[in-house]
């Protein structure tokens, strides 16, 4: 616990992930649960079920002064229910979604901390704003909530942000429905892929990271095969690599 008169020193602001700040910090960090919540609700069970262990994972050990989140692996899995090789997937899942970052990693007698990142969290739970309320929404979208984007560290996969999207073709297409439809799960998983080069009745996407592409390929490629058929009825697969 931090006493006071023994504030430690804040590192320098290139060095801070994004926080919750200013006088509407304190209920941020309720909305910010509401988010993932209603996010959750919106998505598929496994989607649910790691959301469900990242909020509990926040309500139960996260400093929100310092942001730092440091629990080793057999108290997560404590935490959990589940064992240590199911904390270190999912741990690993939350940091390829950006929800997680590593602030100090782990060394002898020392377990890793963590910090959270806000911005991807907002980023990806905002469809799921209007599920709450038009005033969640606006609140969110406004500039009370004070959120400082800190640079994407550079093992760190923050979704929806990447290359900015293609503009012509089957795949923005695809996109556009897929967005509109399954507004969740596109911004948790989707929007990061970008199309690639395509042979005849096929549409061949990548994703960011090996991860991302095994999740959609297990848990979505279903949605999207049927989309872009619907869109190119001589669409006959769709293939997820990795860039």
């Amino acid at each position: 616990m931090q006493h006071p008169g023994n504030t430690p020193q804040a590192p320098a602001r290139h060095q801070r992930p994004a926080q919750p700040t200013g006088r509407n910090a304190a209920s941020l960090k309720y909305d910010l649960l509401t988010a993932l919540g209603s996010f959750a609700c919106a998505g598929d069970k496994h989607l649910q079920r790691l959301t469900l262990r990242f909020i509990t994972l926040i309500v139960a050990r996260y400093n929100w002064q310092t942001d730092e989140l440091s629990l080793g692996q057999r108290e997560m899995a404590a935490l959990w229910s589940v064992d240590e090789r199911t904390v270190k997937r999912d741990v690993a899942r939350l940091r390829a979604m950006g929800w997680l970052h590593i602030a100090r990693p782990a060394a002898r007698g020392r377990v890793a901390v963590h910090g959270l990142g806000i911005a991807a969290i907002l980023a990806a739970t905002r469809p799921a704003w209007a599920q709450v309320g038009p005033d969640f929404a606006d609140r969110m979208a406004g500039p009370a909530p004070q959120v400082a984007t800190a640079p994407p560290a550079t093992n760190i996969i923050s979704f929806p942000a990447g290359p900015p999207p293609e503009t012509a073709g089957l795949w923005p297409r695809a996109r556009a429905v897929l967005q509109a439809e399954h507004p969740a799960p596109f911004a948790a998983w989707m929007a990061g892929l970008l199309a690639a080069p395509s042979g005849p009745g096929e549409l061949r996407l990548t994703a960011p990271s090996r991860f991302v592409a095994t999740f959609v390929a297990t848990h979505h490629l279903a949605q999207i095969e049927a989309i872009a058929r619907r869109l190119d009825p001589s669409v006959r697969r769709v293939l997820i690599g990795v860039a």
